[in-house]
């Protein structure tokens, strides 16, 4: 019987799949699922909760819109943006699966219109922002007979995502009110504290998580450091016309640079492009992204509103005219170049302005420490000398032991050398503390410190103490964000961010796998960096004569601000506010240890300006210059 009963339920199982792959090519006109979708399909089917990993171009909405065409009843899809919601539902009904979107900006007619058809069973998938279910949950709602729930952009669920949105904190109450309905959560890029976050906020009921590969093999990922404004346009322009014919979409932090931007590649470079950012009419919004989704202008100069929902698939090329925020943010805009799988080309530009700009941002941010993480993740993917998809595979939690090839630092690699037995040592340290300590507790263990702190731990008397005592402290980091960008360590951000060994590193760790650094060597942007802030050469300063010390000093700092501020071309108050300025009078630090105590000295600004605004304290206080 027992057998009988399973020959029964596999008949079904192929029954339903062969159904599911004739609706598929009818609908869609594939003849094949892509990897993972037919597991995630018949878990939906199944009526059990999921959470989707999928990258840009993966075909995340095929794992929600099939079930919905099968399954008796409306699919409810919550979706972020009236741009993506219009585009999918287009999609759609051009295949000729009746859908629609419940959106503020319809009429209160075409409102009615839309909540009737769904309630009489006439769709079969309705869009809805999340502020709207809040609105709809108690009447509209539950006179739907609701087939699956899906939550796309679901990173924006949690407080660890890089687009977090308050709204989405309140979609449990879908859970709440529609308990046996399964729910799927969508997203293009979470790490692996923000997936469990969003399985925790949306109360998802044992969900299985599908995380399908973050590899794009066919996008090059190329960083260019330094550069000021007037390089950056030269080496915009050399790189769309080494590209003639294509689309292309060049990300910006501020709506000024977007339309100052296409106006110079239109005006002077003969390369016609067109502005789009948040200030610009609905009109003029519209307009450009016609003209850009229908081939008519080639070059569109955005801020990051631009791309959500827009499937253009032949999209060559991706160029961040300034360093995003996070790598999450990275990963999706680079996402829409080559959603085709052709060759396609990334370029971003990173400098000291733009991280002092964003780490601004963050600090003022509602999310301080997350922020902050993610911009430092951020800026080591930018500053780094081991392949860039390595380090992006290994943010997202995925393994990659070969180099891509396909990188900037895999074509021009740096000096590497058997860093096996470095790493082991770092590794046994992490371990022998049972995995409770964070990066510069460990690197004090490595190099022997004699901290209070390490010493009442008992970390003085462990096998690895002080075995890492011929290495400087920051090479030790160097090496350390290596370890953690290849995969061998992983930050457990929840747990007080102490260092946790990978199954990689293990593997390491044991002597069953070697591994390669990139060998640290200061690198000629670096030295030039430090010859324009650490080893700043100021105009002479003459701090106003008076007997009040605290006067003369505060005086002399803030004509120091003034002139990095002028040769970065920054406003003063990014070098340091007034406040910071104050609390060096008071802490007056004379080392560079006790400077990274003052008020608004994060590592950034420790690194860029500390040794110079040391100096100048230690000479009004008539100190021996620092060694």
């Amino acid at each position: 019987m027992p057998h009988e009963s399973g020959a029964i339920s596999r008949f079904l199982e192929e029954k339903e799949m062969n159904e599911l792959l004739l609706l598929l090519k009818k609908f869609f006109g594939y003849t094949h699922f892509r990897p993972m979708q037919e597991e995630i399909i018949q878990r939906i089917v199944a009526g059990k909760d999921a959470l989707v990993l999928m990258p840009t171009g993966g075909g995340k909405s095929i794992c929600f819109q099939l079930p919905a065409i099968y399954l008796p009843g409306t699919a409810l899809v919550v979706s972020p943006l009236i741009a993506l919601m219009k585009d999918q539902v287009e999609g759609l009904v051009a295949n000729g699966i009746p859908a629609a979107a419940l959106n503020s900006f319809q009429s209160e007619e075409e409102q009615q219109q839309v909540k009737q058809l769904a309630i009489q069973g006439k769709l079969k998938l309705l869009y809805i922002s999340p502020e709207r279910v809040m609105a709809e949950i108690g009447w509209f709602l539950p006179r739907l007979d609701l087939s699956l729930i899906a939550i796309d952009e679901a990173h924006c669920v949690s407080h660890w995502g890089h687009d977090f949105r308050p709204e989405y904190t309140q979609l449990a109450i879908l859970k709440e009110r529609f308990p046996k309905v399964p729910i799927v959560a969508l997203t293009a890029t979470a790490d692996k504290i923000t997936r469990q976050d969003i399985q925790k906020q949306l109360h998802l009921s044992n969900p299985e998580v599908f995380i399908s590969s973050f590899d794009r093999p066919n996008l090059s990922l190329n960083v260019r450091r330094g550069l000021n404004k007037r390089e950056k346009i030269a080496a915009i322009t050399r790189f769309i016309r080494q590209r003639p014919g294509t689309s292309g979409i060049i990300y910006c932090m501020k709506r000024d640079d977007t339309t100052d931007l296409a106006t110079e590649l239109t005006n002077h470079q003969h390369i016609p492009a067109i502005a789009y950012h948040a200030g610009l009419s609905a009109k003029e919004r519209t307009n450009a992204q016609e003209d850009f989704i229908n081939d008519r202008v080639n070059v569109v100069c955005a801020t990051i509103a631009f791309g959500m929902g827009i499937d253009k698939s032949n999209v060559r090329w991706v160029i961040h005219y300034n360093m995003p925020g996070s790598i999450e943010n990275y990963y999706q805009e680079i996402g829409r170049a080559g959603r085709d799988g052709l060759r396609s080309d990334t370029l971003l530009f990173y400098s000291m302005s733009d991280l002092i700009v964003l780490r601004r941002f963050a600090e003022e941010s509602g999310q301080r420490e997350v922020n902050l993480e993610k911009l430092n993740r951020m800026q080591r993917f930018c500053e780094s000398d081991i392949c860039r998809r390595r380090v992006l595979l290994s943010y997202f939690g995925e393994e990659s032991a070969e180099d891509c090839g396909n990188c900037d630092v895999c074509r021009n690699p740096p000096e590497r050398f058997d860093g096996t037995i470095l790493i082991q040592k770092a590794l046994s340290a992490i371990a022998r503390t049972e995995e409770h300590i964070g990066l510069p507790m460990l690197i004090d263990i490595l190099r022997g410190s004699a901290r209070a702190e390490l010493r009442a731990k008992g970390y003085d008397r462990l096998k690895t103490y002080g075995v890492g005592r011929d290495l400087p402290y920051k090479v030790w980091r160097e090496y350390l964000f290596q370890m953690i960008q290849l995969g061998y360590i992983e930050v457990d951000y929840e747990a007080g961010q102490v260092l946790r060994i990978t199954p990689l590193g293990r593997r390491v760790l044991y002597g069953q796998q070697s591994a390669q650094l990139a060998l640290y060597k200061e690198s000629a942007e670096t030295s030039q960096e430090k010859a324009s802030t650490n080893g700043f050469k100021a105009k002479p300063i003459r701090p106003k004569r008076t007997t009040n010390v605290d006067d003369s000093l505060l005086d002399a700092l803030k004509q120091l601000r003034k002139q990095l501020a002028e040769r970065e071309k920054i406003p003063p108050y990014l070098v340091f506010t007034d406040a910071s300025l104050e609390d060096m009078v008071t802490q007056r630090p004379t080392t560079l240890d006790a400077f990274s105590d003052v008020h608004g000295v994060g590592q950034i600004k420790l690194d860029h300006y500390g040794r110079v605004f040391v100096s100048l304290i230690r000479f009004v206080l008539k100190l021996p210059p620092l060694p």
